[in-house]
């Protein structure tokens, strides 16, 4: 079979390698990661930087889109993951094309937060739309819960280290996101001198970007990978994002932080009408159950409340809570997709 992919983003690729395990004869075309054969367009190359950059790659895409659209013609099936901003325009033109090309996508748009009415028009042009969280099917009436890919690629093998007290830090992977929590991440660990404390750097990250955006990094150890690092600690601070789900998965209790541009909190707020930021949070709160961690935003990210909460958080209701929200995502999704594609 023969199966045009466009995998744009790195979580991306990394669901589309576990997904590749459970294919059998199948040749893949398209957007992906390089690793995995020979690309239209390797995922690198829509990466977006600066404004110039923005512009270059919206022009990009209207090409890329164009280019798949003609590769789909000898494709048996379409899978598209994630990336709403270029998959939807490219659902669209394949079927203005191609009426019965069979488009399957997988980690759907986000419309539970925002942009609600994306649902309808991901139905009109997608055929099955393969769902990782089972509140999905209140939003899409065509969606299939698949389980959550971050139960494939994270096991449950917490081990922290028994000899030292371990805290992470993670301040994520943009450059408003780090630039803003270093500060207060480097002034929360200078405090808790005498722990080992880890702070976690994407393995994609240059050493440019690293001298130029975190800082003195003097008093941490240096992890690349999330999950490993997490898994080794008692305590975490993380930047909202998926890497909150993974540390509630891992079952390393923490707190989510987020610091952002007044404005841009204050847009961000308006337009996303749910009580929680984190998934893990978000997710309880769909099934009717209480938070998993907390949350702080904008001043309450400061060295005194995320040390009061180091010390305050009860270690062993977080571990309940992780178990339960393994029990409500129930299974990876890797093997149901591969299902829906042969």
């Amino acid at each position: 079979m023969k199966l045009l992919v466009s995998a744009l983003e790195p979580s991306s690729n990394l669901h589309l390698k576990y997904l590749l395990r459970e294919l059998e004869d199948i040749r893949i075309f398209g957007i992906f990661d390089r690793q995995f054969g020979d690309p239209l367009y390797g995922m690198e190359e829509f990466s977006v930087m600066g404004m110039v950059d923005v512009v270059s790659k919206y022009l990009k895409g209207k090409e890329a889109v164009a280019e798949m659209v003609s590769l789909s013609k000898e494709c048996d099936k379409v899978l598209l993951i994630d990336a709403p901003a270029f998959n939807i325009p490219l659902a669209k033109a394949i079927k203005a094309r191609y009426p019965q090309k069979e488009i399957i996508y997988y980690i759907l748009p986000k419309v539970w937060a925002w942009k609600k009415k994306r649902a309808r028009v991901v139905e009109r042009y997608c055929d099955r739309l393969a769902s990782i969280f089972p509140f999905e099917s209140r939003f899409y009436t065509k969606a299939e819960y698949v389980g959550n890919p971050l139960i494939d690629e994270i096991a449950p093998r917490r081990n922290p280290d028994a000899k030292k007290e371990t805290v992470a830090f993670l301040p994520g992977s943009r450059k408003s996101e780090i630039t803003r929590l270093m500060p207060v991440f480097r002034e929360t660990a200078s405090a808790l001198e005498g722990r080992r404390r880890v702070l976690v750097i994407p393995s994609f990250m240059k050493r440019e970007q690293i001298e130029e955006w975190y800082g003195d990094i003097s008093g941490f150890e240096v992890m690349k990978d999330t999950c490993e690092a997490v898994a080794q600690s008692h305590f975490a601070y993380v930047c909202s994002g998926t890497a909150t789900l993974e540390t509630a998965l891992v079952g390393t209790p923490f707190v989510l932080v987020y610091k952002a541009r007044p404005l841009e909190y204050r847009v961000g707020r308006f337009f996303v009408k749910l009580p929680y930021v984190g998934l893990a949070n978000i997710i309880m709160n769909f099934e009717g159950r209480g938070p998993v961690h907390p949350e702080l935003f904008q001043e309450d990210v400061n060295t005194k409340r995320l040390l009061e909460l180091y010390e305050s958080v009860d270690r062993s209701v977080f571990e309940r809570k992780s178990v339960e929200l393994r029990a409500i995502l129930k299974h990876g999704s890797a093997s149901n997709v591969a299902k829906m594609i042969q």
